[in-house]
């Protein structure tokens, strides 16, 4: 039997709409062959010839689950096919129950092979196929990410989502006493430092000793070879790199920004004062940001041709 590989069921999943666990069954069924897997499932009554399941699914929302004791955080995605139905209430309250199913889940298959959390009779991939009929769009997760802290670590997870769902932020802080995690300078650092990075979408990594060296070698490499450094010394060369890439590196860092809420101070320097004011060390330990829709291909399609290519082809 071929090996059955994410990609291809993603493949599958994307040409179709059905749920994952049952893209993955069709290709085992039909030994890896993706046409073959598309009739098993029209077959079963799985999937059908209709168009929702083909039209790109790159609107839709980020959002997030907190639990109530900060120690475990969810970041996720999920899209549907406009922006009419992703400001709808039943699919805002879809990605919200996903977000907190998430939270116990290690991977999107693993998440829609749970039982839903709101009727244990049905999975979570059955759940979204009655969403997607309820609704009339195609539904996926796309992608989520849960922080968890763990035993006896005090900090706290928190999270900022923008702009109406397109932008989300999950952010863990540490520090070194439960007395110091409730407090409330440390506490609204949390939230501060997740609005930060949602506002600098340049930034990547919390410090600049977090940047792995062959990214740092990559950003020499591109400065190394730019026009206006071709006739210049070898060591005024080297020199005038140097600059640009530590000046490069502080761009892609969340401590080295100026703090929105008062530019005269860099996120570090605020760190530092939270640090004075709990009487304890304090650590901005990781960040994650979503934009939604990143890296899909958008269909463009004209309205108006789309219904006449309908009336067409009946």
């Amino acid at each position: 039997m071929a090996e059955i590989s994410a990609k291809l069921v993603q493949e599958l999943r994307q040409k179709t709409g059905a749920g994952m666990m049952d893209c993955k069954k069709a290709l085992k069924e039909t030994d890896g062959d993706i046409e073959q897997a598309i009739d098993w499932l029209r077959k079963k009554g799985i999937a059908s010839a209709g168009k929702k399941s083909d039209r790109i699914a790159a609107e839709g929302l980020v959002d997030t689950y907190i639990q109530p004791d900060g120690k475990v955080g969810v970041l996720i995605e999920v899209n549907c096919q406009t922006d009419f139905v992703a400001r709808n209430d039943a699919f805002k309250s879809l990605v919200k129950s996903l977000a907190q199913q998430a939270a116990t889940a290690n991977s999107v298959e693993s998440l829609l092979a749970q039982s839903y959390i709101g009727d244990n009779s049905i999975t979570v991939d059955e759940f979204i196929k009655q969403s997607i009929a309820s609704l009339g769009e195609n539904i996926q997760v796309r992608r989520f990410i849960n922080f968890a802290l763990a035993d006896a670590t005090p900090g706290v997870i928190d999270s900022y989502i923008h702009t109406g769902g397109r932008v989300g932020v999950l952010v863990e802080i540490k520090t070194i006493t439960e007395s110091a995690a409730g407090n409330e300078e440390f506490q609204a650092l949390a939230r501060n430092a997740a609005m930060q990075v949602a506002a600098c979408p340049n930034v990547e990594y919390v410090s600049v000793d977090q940047i792995p060296t062959e990214v740092v070698q990559k950003e020499k490499d591109i400065e190394m070879g730019k026009d206006d450094l071709a006739n210049k010394p070898e060591n005024i060369r080297e020199k005038i790199v140097q600059g640009r890439i530590e000046k490069r590196l502080k761009e892609m860092t969340l401590l080295d920004q100026p703090y929105i809420r008062d530019q005269s101070i860099s996120v570090e320097e605020l760190v530092k004062q939270v640090k004075a004011k709990v009487g304890e060390e304090v650590q901005v330990s990781r960040f994650v940001r979503y934009i939604l829709g990143e890296g899909i291909e958008k269909q463009e399609t004209n309205f108006a041709d789309e219904v006449a290519a309908q009336i067409g082809a009946k």
